[in-house]
């Protein structure tokens, strides 16, 4: 089974068990959002979306991200307003992107004891979070080997 059909398959049963819909359309837009590899913007799924049911409105695709965001099922990177496919969908903890500035791969890490610190420190001022964002911007490693001289005599 491919990543993206288990990927898939998680979220029907995530869906399934806390008793929501998974809608075809939001399944489409997740299963672009998945295959695109890097954040993938509102509009761009949209101008897919449209080849395949011109009837597609923007609301459509905003409404679907906000299903799938709520879902845990999908990320919003804030620095490039675009959206990447939760690697974790059962993760239910905190989350960082290592977003590639080259190619712009995303890829999601968990250490949840960052998320817990911040919402402690958050919590001692007096203040609740209830969405953190961590990204943190550089090079992949290809990119990175491609951007190395080579130390070869």
């Amino acid at each position: 089974m491919s990543q993206l059909h288990t990927l898939l398959a998680q979220a029907d049963a995530q869906c399934l068990a806390r008793g929501v819909r998974f809608t075809p359309i939001r399944r489409r837009v997740l299963e672009l959002i998945a295959a695109s590899g890097g954040g993938l913007k509102a509009y761009d799924l949209l101008d897919q979306l449209s080849v395949e049911h011109a009837a597609t409105r923007p609301p459509t695709i905003y409404r679907a991200l906000e299903f799938l965001i709520q879902q845990g099922l999908v990320h919003r990177i804030e620095s490039q307003n675009a959206y990447v496919a939760c690697a974790c969908p059962e993760h239910a903890h905190g989350f960082q992107l290592l977003i590639c500035r080259a190619c712009g791969q995303v890829e999601e890490i968990h250490f949840d004891e960052i998320s817990e610190q911040l919402a402690a420190r958050a919590g001692d001022q007096g203040f609740r979070v209830e969405r953190q964002t961590i990204e943190l911007i550089g090079l992949c490693a290809p990119c990175l080997a491609l951007s190395t001289p080579s130390t070869r005599s």
